[in-house]
């Protein structure tokens, strides 16, 4: 018998009881994406079946990641309701329906906290740029937290709330202690809101602390930015999704571009805290750390994907490690304390920008190890062989006739190609770990783009003053006339890395398009996927994918082990939890499959779980 340390006994038992349930968006405060039951495994996953249906009762497409807490499970249906489920069975128990005249709200997750003796129990989420919080037994609104029950995030920015046009964002943020952190969406164009990371107290709705992204006067950062840049630059947010070290008491925050997106004339200078990975003391907001990814942005390669938290041995020791999958398709590994990287990362010479106005940073940083996950160039041999014969002249006329010099090919008015594209890479949601084993599972697509400015702003708001020259251009994605990308196959990836070695341990192709699996055509990756893998210690990896495809694979090498098939596309995180004790698996099976309209029918949305007979 192999004799086991007890010092390793107790780390393996604290960290199985941590990711024992499914209370936090992610899985836990760490984002892991996942489960320690082992009840499922290699063995007997191909016996699951649906254990229960939940239909979303209306033809909304959602892509929300269910909460499970003891026995009710959170999730969201019937016009953007929020509703409590038996976990076990399915059965409605309560579900509260916003106004009617609610336009946005976080519908990727919820946030769930409960007091220590259990007696306070909420549910806090945003709609209409309000923080809300709901009593999460019996549903009502909670009329003490902040003004009647919402908390204005419009206000604590140090601007004019009437200037903001858009500051929510539509995924939750984390819970520590009693503090929610929460990210925002600040919009996409020029003047938009800061992208301050804050902290409220989860009973009251008080602001507690605000770390500026945008540094002002004296603090860290100020001076990679023109002079008082914090009081009309807006961005260098968290849209995405934040992970927490509990017992170090750190926040790790993926920041955004700086805006506008594609032009940075008015913010010339590297642009601290944009895109960024961050290290913040979760108490008080303080900086530990930071990395940045992109000096002065222009391509909006924003961190979305949660920074995931792992222990690898590396150089003969074990290593606390943060892992950030970005949207170039670069996975940026750090020591969870210092900062530093794992593997060296060089900074390179990167191409000068021909736009008026525009100075690109004169380089960027390339990690060297571990390599690349996505695809990074995109040129005339690589069109898709599933053109037709006009979308294959029109690309590669594109192509020829455009900049195209790389990952940091800079916008330019005759049009720059950009690989993977910045709605391409890792996003929300996109990835999983085991946090022990220090294997990381990443979901990724290849979506090529042209970038190519003007300065005809895209909407009358947008007019710039008349001193001003300010461009813009639209995403550019490069997609045929039948939905699909220009670029060939595949057109998302499942890739799964060993951190032990900083190696790739198997990558293939995540689903299948289905009017070319209908034709014999397969193993081509599904197209747009928005869906969050989850890992569990049964030796499983499962993901849903736009194909209307729920799968297990084994972890180890990629093998399909079990699938099944949903009435509709499947976006999101699923949750595995337990309850009266059998492990189950839920997915949110309500989004659009069809890749153009003509092929795009009503959605018939459920949330599906599965369990063993």
């Amino acid at each position: 018998m192999r004799f086991v340390p007890a010092i390793l006994i107790l780390a393996s038992l604290v960290s199985a009881q941590d990711h024992r349930t499914w209370r936090h968006y992610g899985g836990a405060p760490d984002a892991a994406q996942y489960s320690a039951l082992r009840q499922l495994d290699r063995t007997n996953v191909s016996r699951l079946k649906v254990a229960w249906t939940y239909p979303t009762s209306d033809t909304n497409k959602y892509f929300f990641s269910p909460l499970v807490v003891d026995n009710v499970m959170y999730v969201m249906a019937k016009k953007n309701s929020i509703v409590a489920l038996d976990a076990a069975t399915g059965r409605e128990i309560w579900a509260w329906t916003p106004p009617a005249d609610t336009k946005v709200i976080t519908n990727r997750g919820i946030n769930y906290w409960e007091s220590k003796d259990r007696s306070d129990r909420r549910l806090l989420f945003c709609s209409n740029h309000f923080l809300r919080a709901l009593d999460a037994t019996t549903g009502k609104i909670i009329e003490s937290f902040g003004v009647r029950g919402a908390v204005d995030l419009k206000q604590g920015l140090d601007r004019d709330p009437k200037t903001i046009a858009l500051v929510q964002s539509i995924t939750p943020g984390q819970v520590f202690e009693d503090l929610l952190i929460l990210g925002s969406a600040t919009n996409q164009g020029y003047g938009s809101a800061p992208g301050d990371i804050r902290a409220f107290d989860v009973r009251t709705g008080k602001q507690v602390w605000s770390f500026h992204t945008v540094p002002r006067p004296g603090e860290y950062g100020y001076e990679t930015w023109p002079q008082d840049a914090w009081k009309k630059v807006g961005g260098a947010n968290v849209w995405g999704e934040f992970s927490v070290d509990v017992k170090r008491g750190v926040v790790y925050a993926p920041t955004a571009s700086a805006k506008y997106n594609f032009y940075g004339a008015d913010r010339i200078g590297s642009d601290l805290f944009s895109d960024c990975l961050l290290a913040l003391d979760a108490r008080t907001g303080k900086r530990l750390w930071h990395f940045q990814m992109v000096h002065h942005d222009i391509w909006d390669y924003d961190g979305a994907t949660a920074p995931k938290l792992l222990t690898i041995r590396h150089e003969g020791r074990k290593v606390d490690i943060v892992a950030l999958p970005g949207k170039q398709g670069f996975l940026w590994v750090f020591n969870r304390d210092t900062g530093k990287p794992i593997w060296p990362i060089a900074e390179r010479p990167v191409p000068a920008s021909d736009v008026p106005g525009e100075k690109v940073s004169p380089t960027q940083p390339f990690p060297l190890k571990p390599p690349p996950f996505a695809r990074q160039s995109f040129t005339a041999d690589d069109l898709s062989p599933y053109l037709s014969a006009a979308d294959r002249a029109k690309f590669r006329d594109q192509i020829l006739s455009a900049r195209n010099e790389g990952l940091f090919t800079p916008p330019s008015r005759r049009g720059s190609i950009q690989m993977p594209g910045n709605n391409g890479g890792a996003n929300w949601g996109g990835a999983a770990v085991d946090p022990d084993a220090g294997t990381i599972a990443i979901v990724s697509k290849d979506l090529p783009c042209l970038l190519k400015l003007t300065t005809d702003p895209p909407a009358p708001n947008q007019a710039p003053p008349p001193d001003e020259t300010r461009f813009y251009t639209p995403f550019g994605f490069m997609v045929a006339s039948n939905g699909l990308a220009a670029i060939g196959p595949p057109w998302s990836s499942l890739t799964v890395y060993d951190l032990n070695r900083g190696e790739i341990a198997w990558k293939i192709p995540l689903g299948d398009v289905p009017d070319l699996a209908a034709k014999g055509i397969k193993n081509t990756g599904s197209h747009y996927p928005k869906v969050g893998p989850v890992i569990t210690a049964g030796g499983l990896l499962f993901a849903g994918t736009r194909d209307r495809q729920v799968r297990a694979f084994d972890i180890a090498n990629g093998k399909v082990l079990w699938e099944a098939e949903t009435e509709a596309a499947l976006e999101g995180i699923p949750a595995v939890y337990e309850a009266g004790g059998r492990q189950f698996i839920v997915f949110c099976a309500a989004a659009q499959a069809g890749l153009t309209p003509d092929t795009q029918a009503p959605i018939k949305g459920a949330y599906v779980a599965f369990a063993l007979p």
